[in-house]
């Protein structure tokens, strides 16, 4: 009992000396790393919010647009838009814009459809530029923690009189080491979380385009009466 009580508090104290030291370290990187600090929490949150509504618009019951078909062919127009409504996803959006247009030439309905996907896509798509831009920027102020680390290594060491003092230039390193780490470790996540995103919003795209293409079959088909 007291060997595991023992080995316990040496836990807690390795943990707490981590814990101690990883604040130092952060301490010692300099006011860049606040910015970087603030850099990976906006990008933790449009990669999740982004996911989410990702995920969320690319829903889609598999058996929606035979059921669309089914209604059109009878005649059913308000029951089609009013299951598109309930359907709440961006194809379902696209769609109903297009039902909404029947009865116009097919150019117009093939425009209206369009420019609802271009929406679509638009909303999908929002917050993608400003993680792209912390993928590329978070490096770049990590890369200006080095060089003023190592800027202020040289300050110290010409204030030295040129004499080599590995306490005197640990400040300087710091900064120029930590920052850097910084900075890959907020823009690396943020570059494959913009890829990976894209990608998914791509695979969504094809899924419009295809359910377009499915939707005007359907209002080539002769109705039935």
């Amino acid at each position: 009992m007291i060997n595991f009580l023992q080995a316990a508090g040496e836990a807690v104290a390795v943990t707490e000396e981590t814990q101690i030291g990883l604040w130092s370290l952060f301490t010692k990187g300099g006011w860049l790393m606040w910015p970087l600090l603030i850099l990976g929490g906006i990008t933790i949150f449009i990669f999740v919010e982004r996911f989410m509504a990702i995920r969320k618009a690319s829903v889609l019951d598999m058996n929606f647009m035979n059921r669309i078909r089914d209604y059109i062919s009878e005649g059913k127009i308000g029951v089609a838009v009013n299951l598109c409504r309930k359907t709440d996803t961006p194809i379902a959006r696209m769609v109903e814009k297009g039902i909404v247009r029947i009865g116009r030439p097919m150019s117009d309905v093939q425009t209206a459809i369009e420019n609802v996907a271009n929406l679509e896509v638009s909303k999908l798509e929002n917050g993608l530029p400003f993680l792209a831009t912390i993928a590329g920027g978070a490096p770049m102020i990590g890369f200006l923690g080095t060089v003023l680390g190592m800027v202020e290594t040289f300050m110290d060491m010409s204030a030295a009189g040129g004499t080599v003092d590995l306490g005197l230039l640990s400040s300087g390193m710091y900064v120029a080491m930590v920052t850097t780490v910084m900075g890959l470790l907020v823009g690396i996540p943020a570059y494959f979380g913009y890829n990976y995103l894209v990608a998914r919003i791509e695979k969504l795209v094809f899924q419009m385009e295809a359910n377009s293409i499915a939707f005007m079959d359907i209002l080539n088909q002769p109705v039935q009466k």
